[in-house]
């Protein structure tokens, strides 16, 4: 059905623009009226040769907009099945994530995210390919196609970033051969590789990418002020590979995770967005939630930007919200834990 369909719609965008150059080229052949010199007959042969203009240009731009919606459409679904939306818990934490891009338009962009729970811990990777379009789409499958597999495969978090590193070698490789380009050599990803073990212990590899934030009770803070290793493409990863240690994710305590298209929006004087601004204001809101969290920090950039953002955005919220996480409160940056004690009578 689709395979005659799809050669008749064709037949029809060419037959129509045919046909009414062929009844503009019969009128001036075959009519009188096409033929004579006096002001009323050229005025006559003038409109219709505008009419006929003006349906073939108004044909051709439908043409080009059904085509371009169907660009977008493919576009938009093979996104979804690439940067498909986590779910809403995964492993006892609460997970809510969304994009904004920065062309109403586009539905294809350079920003990925993963949420996993393995036997190692839940993994989780976001990540900001350079650049937008169908390029930056294809490299965002490889890495998440890789994470995926190496989440799973690997015990240690730096084997799984090295995995992430291997990947974006061989797709850029296979991407020059296939179309040579010279950019391909300037390509970069900043990515950030997570992990959250069962006793909340955070572990985190940092390629170039923005610190999450840490949301606890009406505090925010970055999660660590550590220098990050350089973006993946320009240089290689060092031969050592160890996790930071963060610490742990307490009970109720959220972790907030963005691509730079957030704290590097601006306003129409120039002014950079505060994202750990409308952390806070979202924090003191009740109840606190990981969608809570989206929705207010969308709506304070949206109104920022008035509407729009110059950068695709990503954000990540993770809750924990497992039941056997420890108790615990965070003094002066220390963090103190109560263990629940249990008693059992005879």
């Amino acid at each position: 059905m689709f395979g005659i369909r799809r050669p008749l719609r064709r037949a029809l965008s060419l037959g129509l623009p045919t046909a009414w150059g062929a009844l503009a080229i019969i009128y001036k052949l075959t009519c009188p009226l096409a033929r004579q010199d006096g002001l009323p007959a050229r005025l006559v042969t003038s409109a219709v040769f505008f009419a006929v203009g003006t349906g073939l240009v108004l044909h051709m731009r439908q043409a080009l907009v059904r085509e371009l919606k169907q660009a977008r459409r493919v576009a938009g679904a093979a996104q979804s099945v690439v940067l498909r939306p986590p779910p809403p818990r995964v492993d006892g934490l609460n997970v809510a994530a969304t994009q904004l891009s920065a062309d109403r338009g586009a539905s294809v962009g350079g920003d990925l995210y993963e949420v996993m729970a393995t036997e190692h811990g839940v993994r989780v990777v976001i990540g900001d390919v350079r650049g937008h379009g169908l390029p930056a789409l294809g490299t965002v499958a490889a890495l998440l196609g890789s994470f995926r597999e190496a989440a799973h495969d690997e015990h240690d978090l730096g084997r799984v970033l090295r995995r992430l590193e291997r990947a974006l070698e061989r797709h850029l490789r296979e991407r020059d051969r296939d179309t040579p380009d010279a950019t391909v050599a300037e390509e970069f990803v900043t990515v950030l590789v997570l992990e959250i073990r069962e006793d909340g212990e955070l572990h985190v590899l940092n390629c170039g990418h923005p610190w999450p934030y840490l949301l606890s009770g009406t505090s925010v803070r970055p999660l660590s002020r550590a220098d990050p290793l350089p973006p993946l493409g320009p240089f290689p990863l060092p031969t050592e590979l160890s996790a930071t240690p963060c610490g742990p994710l307490l009970r109720g305590e959220s972790l907030v995770l963005f691509t730079d298209g957030a704290e590097d929006a601006r306003d129409a004087r120039g002014r950079f967005f505060s994202l750990p601004e409308s952390l806070t204001k979202a924090a003191h809101d009740r109840p606190v939630s990981p969608q809570q969290i989206l929705r207010t920090v969308l709506a304070a950039l949206l109104r920022h930007t008035a509407g729009g953002p110059t950068d695709d955005i990503a954000l990540l919220v993770l809750e924990n919200g497992r039941e056997s996480s420890p108790l615990g409160t965070r003094e002066s940056g220390r963090t103190t834990t109560t263990h629940a004690q249990s008693t059992t009578h005879l």
